[in-house]
């Protein structure tokens, strides 16, 4: 599979890092970027051909994986309709609509979208894809072998649920930074050093979602067996619930996803 990236950024670095380290051929990969020290960059680190603009040379491949900023991708599409036969077009641009994609490349009904997550950065993300109608079964697993070079993947029948994807998985690692950051601040107080504090907190949240990874029961029958009545744990969370820990952050998922299909709206108007 021949496929060029829109774009030379940092998650077509990861997605290019990934592919050629599970043997993806770095002569199959294109990138169009308009930074000449962004190309001489991926020249240089992954041995992939670069090119300026979208040439019939650059564009000449099986699928073209757009990965530029969501306020550019109207203008960067419009070079693209020329060349345009055949190839499977993915976009990993943020709240970027299919028909808007779609009306953008000329109409064009071969098109998937993505929603990768930061973790993908060290090959650890997790994509939600969906795809129109006229993306073949074939094209659907080349996305994902694609996208699954950064992490695992998972369909969606109806897009107006992608707004959800981002909310819980594309926006998620800000979440669990978050706590991550509260934990480590919880532990200072307590008088803990910060190399201890950053250890204990980073390492409890890798371990806590390994186990929950790993176990067939719910999260919340993980979370009882920890809770001992009357123990340390029980004071904790009766004091977060206090606090309505959970439900801010229920609401906040909430928040986003409501932004989500604000932003969605916004940036597919033609009149910007």
């Amino acid at each position: 599979m021949k496929i060029t990236f829109l774009g030379g950024g940092n998650m077509a670095n990861a997605l290019i890092g990934g592919l050629v380290k599970t043997g993806f051929a770095a002569t199959d990969i294109a990138v169009i970027e308009l930074g000449a020290q962004g190309r001489a960059k991926l020249r240089l680190v992954y041995g992939v051909r670069c090119y300026e603009t979208p040439t019939a040379a650059a564009l000449d491949c099986d699928a073209v994986l757009l990965s530029v900023k969501p306020q550019q991708m109207r203008e960067a599409c419009t070079p693209l309709i020329a060349h345009l036969r055949q190839q499977l077009v993915i976009s990993v641009a943020a709240g970027l609509r299919l028909g808007d994609l779609s009306r953008w490349l000329g109409d064009y009904g071969k098109i998937v979208r993505a929603m990768p997550n930061t973790p993908a950065l060290i090959g650890s993300g997790i994509t939600g894809l969906c795809a129109m109608p006229a993306v073949s079964m074939a094209e659907r697993l080349g996305a994902e072998r694609i996208l699954q070079a950064v992490g695992s993947t998972l369909w969606i029948a109806d897009e107006s649920q992608m707004d959800a994807v981002t909310a819980v998985s594309g926006s998620g690692p800000a979440y669990v930074f978050l706590f991550i950051e509260a934990l480590q601040q919880a532990a200072s107080e307590l008088g803990l050093s910060p190399a201890q504090a950053r250890q204990l907190s980073i390492e409890t949240v890798l371990g806590a979602a390994k186990l929950a990874a790993q176990s067939d029961e719910a999260a919340s029958v993980l979370r009882e067996r920890v809770t001992s009545k009357g123990g340390t744990t029980e004071a904790a969370l009766r004091r977060m619930d206090e606090r309505g820990v959970k439900e801010g952050f229920i609401a906040g998922v909430l928040a986003a996803n409501a932004r989500g299909c604000e932003l969605g709206r916004l940036l597919g108007q033609d009149a910007q």
